[in-house]
């Protein structure tokens, strides 16, 4: 085994991280008949999908860049707050990506400075990477791509992967020992509330609710998976959930930096009432799916919330959100006031 790379593999371990492997440029060229797969089966989904294509080609952006060094760090520690469960999706809550109070974060960047002091160029991108994260921890061995498409190690799926480009030809390839899927187990395709997940490792992002209630959905009165939404305002966790592979996998051991704090200030209501200066700079830097401009979403997801599962108590927020200054929650709430007839 190689010195420097096993010099790295420790370093990432001491630093939290529960596995780390390296991969050369070249692993990452099988992930182009993969998306070109995806894109067969779901035609639908083909612009998105398009975007990827940045990772097959990354050599020929950093030509200087020899091999992928690819980490992950669970989150399945940390205690997500009983009342947002089914409502904002755990792995944002705990998102540590760009979150500096975060020990994670902290990590992240002592491991990069790491590299960096051994004089290697190290280089990552850490809201989105530079690679195909999955693709790269699944090629160096660290564990395995379920039927729910996201990526298993031991302790389940509730992972952060990150990877950093270096330049250094370097290979640290494990053997995952994990039970694949049974061909028999159909229980996250059959839970996907809008059967985004249409069959074993296929999804459409279109129908995806996690990606309606953050990167689509800017039309919610005719969006077509409307109702499918249901509880949820902010991503969606339902084929983890349901995953025999992910039980007792969350331990809710640790808790994450001003998370107990900001929960408290969100409920349904409250959102509904949240002015847009909170929403810019305490909402949108934490769950920064929703850009600046579109904070006023998470008013027209809340609704949609509360009348894919309406209560009397919601009645006064619905009304309120028809005086709100923004034209699209204005909206949503005339609208919802129409369908329920209230």
């Amino acid at each position: 085994m190689n010195t420097l790379a096993l010099q790295i593999k420790n370093a990432a371990l001491e630093l939290g991280y529960e596995k780390c492997g390296i991969i050369k440029m070249s692993d990452i060229y099988g992930y182009k008949e993969k998306l070109e797969e995806r894109i067969e089966r779901t035609p639908e989904a083909k612009g998105f999908f398009q975007s990827q294509y940045r990772f097959v080609n990354a050599q020929e952006t950093f030509p200087w860049a020899k091999s992928i060094v690819i980490c992950i760090r669970r989150y399945g520690k940390y205690d997500i707050p009983e009342h947002l469960k089914g409502v904002i999706a755990k792995y944002y809550l705990v998102d540590s990506r760009t979150d500096e109070n975060s020990k994670d974060f902290q990590d992240s960047l002592k491991f990069e400075k790491y590299m960096r002091e051994l004089g290697i160029r190290a280089e990552t991108e850490r809201k989105f990477g530079l690679t195909a994260l999955r693709w790269a921890a699944m090629k160096a061995g660290l564990g395995m791509v379920r039927r729910n498409n996201f990526f298993y190690t031991e302790n389940g799926s509730w992972l952060y992967l990150e990877a950093w480009l270096i330049d250094e030809e370097l290979e640290l390839i494990e053997t995952p020992n994990l039970r694949p899927c049974s061909d028999k187990c159909n229980l996250c395709i059959k839970a996907c509330p809008s059967a985004s997940l249409s069959q074993p490792y296929t999804m459409s992002p279109i129908a995806c609710v996690s990606c309606i209630t953050t990167f689509t959905g800017r039309d919610m009165p005719n969006e077509k998976y409307r109702e499918e939404v249901g509880d949820w305002v902010y991503g969606c966790d339902v084929c983890q959930d349901v995953c025999p592979m992910n039980i007792k996998r969350w331990s809710e051991t640790e808790e994450f930096p001003n998370l107990a704090e900001l929960s408290q200030k969100i409920s349904l209501e409250k959102i509904i009432k949240m002015d847009y200066d909170f929403l810019e700079n305490v909402m949108q830097p934490k769950f920064w799916y929703i850009p600046k401009q579109d904070v006023w979403k998470w008013k027209v997801n809340t609704i949609n919330a509360m009348v894919n599962n309406y209560k009397e108590q919601y009645k006064e927020s619905i009304y309120e959100a028809c005086k709100d200054s923004h034209e699209k929650v204005r909206e949503m709430a005339e609208w919802a006031i129409s369908k329920l007839n209230i």
